[in-house]
């Protein structure tokens, strides 16, 4: 594998550290800027915002730039939201920087994504693909749970900083050693680009994405009473159980790039598969301590076994356009954070019990099947020529004439 896609894990490094390390600052940010924990929670939903909204819209504005100038200026984009951050005056400039933050988000993802499986053979698109996503699950073992602890004894400005710091280290690596055939702009224009998102195909399998991810976070937003609650685990221990999440998805993650290189459909049926099953069992996982963190890494193995086919089906669908298209799967991938998050919300609010919200992601994990499968479905009808009323295909037989000369 090239040597690039390091460039890009260690990007996808810092996005993944500091998109989650805020959820574990909570209390001392409000603190700090004197607002309660509720009305902190709203830099999660600000950046999440930011991703959203940022996805879409720089990939469609950088259609024409070079993908490693893009690639560069994103994490420029990325560096002086976490800065501004980190000496953000009070609340409301904290929430302008978190969304500033989130801006360049799924387009890094989106373009990193194209750049990656063009430096490999087609028969590693996929692979290529999860070694990008690797620093992202590797910063759920490694980059949350430093930060964390360095926020909580350096203060959480101090964290900000350090991902600052791994944001200008991605720059440099990106600078390096980003092969130059990626710094002339692509031929695929604006107008192309917005013309695969017209496809159903696409939208097919963004809708898939947002069911099969929205089926993990339906559980794993409310994994902390589950554990607690249900299981029995003291609080202390809930950041090394989180820390085995990050375990599973990294090997959920290699082991989902590894087979979709040899069947990408038959991987993300087995991953939904798989994920409905273990939260389908998550109310009996959850009765015993050993079982409850054996569910955390099956949940992070069967989620993010889907991540990189997810992907690159996207991107295929769209291969005529398909940074724009790989971007808004991004976008996807954080409307299922939100929409996840709620419908398990509703479950717990609806008094049916603490593991309530595994269950309805597990119903959700069923529904990104049914839209797997109509793709697969509308795959095949598209693949097999249907007859023109009137304009059947004739078949012309040769018969010889009382000159031996073949005549149809």
């Amino acid at each position: 594998m090239p040597l690039a896609l390091l460039a890009l894990a260690v990007g996808a490094f810092g996005i993944g550290t500091t998109e989650f390390v805020i959820m574990g600052l909570l209390p001392e940010v409000a603190d700090d800027l004197h607002v309660s924990i509720p009305t902190a929670g709203h830099l999660v939903s600000a950046y999440a915002l930011g991703v959203v909204i940022g996805a879409p819209l720089l990939a469609a504005v950088t259609a024409r730039m070079s993908r490693r100038t893009v690639l560069i200026a994103l994490m420029v984009l990325f560096v002086a939201g976490n800065a501004l951050s980190a000496f953000a005056a009070n609340y409301d400039y904290l929430l302008a920087a978190r969304f500033l933050s989130g801006l360049p988000h799924g387009a890094f993802f989106g373009v990193g994504a194209v750049v990656a499986t063009t430096m490999v053979a087609p028969e590693r698109k996929a692979r290529s693909v999860s070694l990008m996503f690797l620093g992202l699950t590797v910063a759920n073992i490694v980059g949350v749970p430093a930060a964390t602890l360095m926020g909580q004894h350096l203060g959480w400005r101090a964290t900000f900083l350090a991902v600052s710091a791994i944001g200008l280290a991605a720059i440099a690596s990106l600078a390096l050693l980003i092969p130059h055939d990626h710094a002339h702009a692509p031929a695929v224009g604006l107008r192309r680009e917005m013309a695969a998102l017209k496809s159903l195909p696409v939208w097919l399998a963004l809708g898939t994405t947002v069911a099969g991810f929205g089926a993990l976070f339906s559980a794993y937003s409310y994994i902390t009473p589950m554990l607690t609650d249900a299981a029995g685990f003291a609080d202390g221990s809930v950041t090394l159980l989180l820390a085995l999440f990050g375990v599973g998805a990294t090997a959920g993650n290699l082991l989902g790039g590894r087979l979709a290189d040899h069947s990408l459909r038959g991987t993300l049926f087995g991953g939904l598969v798989s994920l409905g099953a273990v939260l389908a069992l998550f109310p009996l996982l959850m009765t015993t301590e050993w079982s409850a963190a054996l569910a955390v890494v099956l949940l992070g193995v069967a989620a993010f076994v889907t991540g990189s086919p997810l992907q690159l089906m996207v991107m295929e669908k769209a291969a005529a356009g398909p940074s724009l298209a790989s971007s808004a799967n991004q976008a996807a991938f954080n409307l299922a954070n939100a929409g996840g998050a709620w419908i398990g919300g509703l479950a717990l609010a609806a008094g049916f019990g603490a593991t309530s919200p595994a269950v309805a992601g597990a119903l959700l994990a069923v529904l990104g099947l049914g839209v797997a499968a109509t793709a697969w479905s509308v795959d095949r009808r598209r693949a097999v020529p249907v007859p023109v009323p009137g304009r059947e295909r004739v078949v012309a037989t040769h018969v010889p004439d009382q000159a031996g000369v073949l005549q149809p």
